[in-house]
């Protein structure tokens, strides 16, 4: 799939980054003029995979995490979020609502909320490498196109 833009952001797990990544890509969706309720959903979705990266992915360390957001056609938007942390042992039992390896403070609901605000969410792991969330969301033109 050819883009028709892109981002690549790099920078530390660290949790005052969340909110920079959030605002990154907020401002990135804005040029497809998405509805408030649409940029809010994106900005959920961006905040639970970075907070899943900072918290699981390197529990006891900082790591780097990889945001990179696509313009693709059909005004669809592909947001992926990556690191090279600890992994997860299995996908499917992970993406189970309340499913957590975080102690009893997370709900478990991560994958549940990013998959409730996209189009399509997609989890590749590999255990001790890394994990990259993919979510593909449709935003809906408001307005003619020329």
């Amino acid at each position: 799939m050819n883009a028709l833009n892109y981002i690549k952001l790099e920078f530390p797990s660290k949790s005052c980054n969340e909110g920079f990544a959030r605002v990154a890509a907020s401002a990135f969706a804005a040029q497809l003029d998405p509805t408030l309720e649409e940029l809010g959903d994106i900005k959920t979705a961006v905040s639970e995979a970075v907070t899943n990266c900072i918290v699981h992915a390197y529990p006891e360390s900082v790591g780097r995490i990889r945001l990179r957001m696509r313009i693709l056609e059909g005004e669809r938007l592909e947001i992926s979020v990556q690191d090279w942390g600890k992994g997860i042992e299995d996908v499917d039992k992970a993406r189970e609502p309340l499913f957590t390896t975080g102690g009893e403070e997370r709900s478990g609901m991560g994958f549940t909320i990013m998959e409730s605000f996209t189009d399509k969410l997609r989890v590749r792991s590999r255990p001790g490498r890394g994990t990259t969330v993919t979510m593909l969301r449709t935003i809906r033109s408001r307005m003619p196109r020329p």
